[in-house]
């Protein structure tokens, strides 16, 4: 049921839209503007869909997910994981020059060189020398080397079985020594120096308005590229970007505003909700009273009804939760949440279940239940989400309990140190892998706000790193969550997704489950 890409199937187009595109050409609105452009040192949501379609590294996701050459023809892993080498394709950079081998040891070299402000330089410390290098001020051995312009070789501290998936990050694109080195602040904000390696290259910035794209004819598969010019317009009002789209202004809109959520999901055949990867829950504290017994965590749990929340709340059509991975992540050619418990949880609530459970514990229809507060950061839409459950909770246990706001800045380090009874947060993947959601519940990972701690779970975790049988690894999580979520040490809430739209005549677009829109497939179709 759940894919990468899950388009609504809607009722009908509105009669009356007048599509704007002319042939090979299409516009679609971006509601924010990143700072930088740069693919090794920027982390900006913002600065995504540009990089996305304008760079590309050794491999890239294609539509279904899977891991497709880019950049590199093909590769090898040795047979302990630990050494991969990459032969390049005769590919060329958007000014006609040839990429090299060289173009990513230069590239990631200058990632692990703190002088240059990379953001993410950690998702390279798997590298043999990469953490000693950045350490030591951009100074040191690392196990990246160029023997040839076509060939790429690394190697490994230790097995990583999403290392593929790493490298179609931008942190791991390769960038040109002479474009960066001529213009260090300023080659990504200039067309002319804003050179790339993917389907598009850069012809205006126009702060504050637009980017406009051509297609690259240097590109190394330009022939499957369709779309002669590609203009990402701002319009930072969802509500602004929705008139232009029901005027037949642009061709596509990266946001919906929630409130049209359910209108456009009937009316309209370009409304898609593109699965984000990404899951809100509490964090429920096992240190406290009443949390401290797993009957109580379970009841309070079973006794919501996710999918009211979901539909009647939220009025969305995000997914409930029974568990902290979401769909859209492959394993082994398998769907990680094909199949998986539920945890003696379901969409609707399990009130019987859950009474039974409480009074087990010593609170018979909530009688004698401690006093109890569910903390959050404030955002309206999240208290109104935390109050339904607060009204779940009464009306099906007979319980109370306190729902307090306050300012992220004062709520997260509170959280960060464990200092709540339950806490509402979540969390979005890094990468598309099941790994980026169970890691973060090791025993001392800075991300485990439960302070929750189990050996067999940091048994099953290091397993499913260590193995180079996929199928092995795929068993070893499952068996990891299943640990966690028996325990119920989350309240899993909604598995989120993204709410767009794009003119039902282009055919080929995608947007991943980490944000990227991509044009390199897409054709405008009459």
């Amino acid at each position: 049921m759940h894919k990468l890409i899950l388009p609504l199937v809607t009722a009908a187009l509105l009669a009356s839209t007048a599509w704007a595109m002319a042939a090979g050409e299409l516009t679609y609105v971006v509601n924010n503007e990143s700072a930088k452009y740069d693919p090794g040192t920027t982390a900006e949501t913002f600065a995504a869909p540009i990089i996305g379609n304008t760079f590309e590294g050794l491999v890239r996701f294609d539509k279904a997910g899977e891991i497709v050459p880019a950049l590199a023809e093909k590769w090898e892993v040795s047979e302990d994981g630990l050494t991969y080498t990459f032969h390049l394709r005769d590919a060329k950079w958007s000014d006609g020059k040839p990429v090299v081998a060289g173009d990513f040891v230069y590239a990631w070299t200058r990632v692990l060189d703190p002088a240059t402000g990379a953001m993410n330089s950690a998702m390279l410390y798997p590298i043999v020398g990469a953490e000693e290098h950045y350490n030591a001020a951009g100074k040191g051995d690392i196990s990246v080397s160029a023997p040839d312009d076509k060939t790429l070789t690394f190697t490994l501290k230790a097995r990583v079985p999403y290392m593929m998936q790493l490298l179609t990050y931008t942190t791991f694109f390769p960038v040109r020594e002479d474009v960066v080195a001529a213009d260090p602040e300023g080659w990504t904000r200039n067309p002319a120096t804003f050179i790339g390696t993917g389907p598009f290259r850069v012809t205006e910035f126009n702060a504050g308005e637009s980017v406009v794209f051509e297609k690259n004819p240097n590109y190394y598969d330009a022939a499957a590229v369709s779309l002669d010019k590609l203009t990402f317009r701002l319009i930072p009002d969802p509500a602004t970007a929705l008139a232009a789209m029901e005027a037949g202004d642009v061709d596509g809109i990266e946001a919906v505003p929630a409130p049209e959520i359910p209108r456009l999901s009937v009316e309209s055949d370009a409304f898609m909700v593109v699965p984000a990867l990404g899951t809100t829950y509490a964090f429920f504290n096992p240190a406290q009273k009443p949390l401290d017994d797993v009957r109580v965590r379970k009841a309070l749990s079973m006794a919501i009804d996710r999918e009211e929340i979901v539909e009647f709340v939220l009025q969305s059509a995000d997914i409930p939760a029974m568990g902290v991975v979401p769909p859209g992540m492959i394993v082994d050619g398998q769907e990680f949440t094909e199949g998986r418990d539920t945890f003696g949880l379901a969409p609707t609530a399990e009130v019987e279940g859950a009474k039974a459970l409480l009074a087990e514990a010593g609170y018979p229809d909530g009688k004698g239940f401690p006093d109890t507060v569910f903390v959050t950061y404030s955002s309206p839409p999240i208290e109104k989400l935390l109050e339904a459950i607060q009204q779940m909770w009464k009306k099906n246990l007979n319980i109370d309990v306190k729902i307090q706001a306050s300012e992220w800045q004062v709520f997260y380090p509170e959280v960060q140190k464990v200092q709540y009874q339950i806490a509402q947060m979540g969390w979005g993947a890094d990468y598309p892998h099941p790994m980026t959601f169970l890691d973060n519940f090791v025993t001392g990972s800075p991300n485990n706000l439960a302070g929750w701690s189990n050996a067999e779970y940091d048994a099953d975790i290091a397993a499913a790193k260590a193995t180079g049988d996929e199928a092995e690894s795929l068993k070893d999580m499952r068996a990891a969550e299943a640990i966690m979520m028996n325990e119920h040490i989350i309240l899993p809430q909604y598995h989120r997704n993204n709410y767009m739209m794009m003119s039902p005549k282009v055919t080929g677009f995608w947007r991943s489950t980490l944000n990227v829109p991509y044009f390199r497939d897409a054709q405008i179709t009459e």
